[in-house]
């Protein structure tokens, strides 16, 4: 059975771009633009592991990122940004129960990394 994935961001292009990159990688892969949909989502689907960004589209992906821990604390989540270094963003999506963090400027070959790392074996 293939990992399932929730990507969460309001970028057509970039969520287009993963959920490509991740099938190929063998992935079953849904996709949202908004917080509210990937609520929906979750609550008819189970997912192995969320994907988050930061900023969509006047939403908080933080406090998307808490409705998921409190809702389904096994399900780990990466957070996603294009924000610059931020060393206080990245405390606080740790603190609030992110299983890693990453940056939209790092390789696809790096996100596929952490995503695996956070994926039961």
């Amino acid at each position: 059975m293939s990992p399932r994935i929730l990507f969460v961001d309001d970028e057509a292009p970039i969520r287009e771009l993963l959920a490509l990159f991740f099938r190929k990688k063998g992935f079953e892969v849904s996709t949202s633009l908004n917080a509210h949909e990937a609520r929906k989502f979750v609550e008819t689907s189970t997912f192995d592991l969320a994907i988050v960004d930061v900023n969509l589209a006047g939403e908080n992906g933080l406090e998307l990122l808490g409705f998921f821990k409190t809702s389904y604390p096994k399900m780990p989540v990466v957070i996603f940004t294009g924000m610059a270094d931020d060393d206080d963003l990245v405390q606080k999506a740790l603190r609030a129960g992110a299983s890693g963090f990453m940056r939209k400027t790092e390789s696809l070959e790096s996100l596929y990394q952490e995503v695996r790392k956070h994926l039961p074996r």
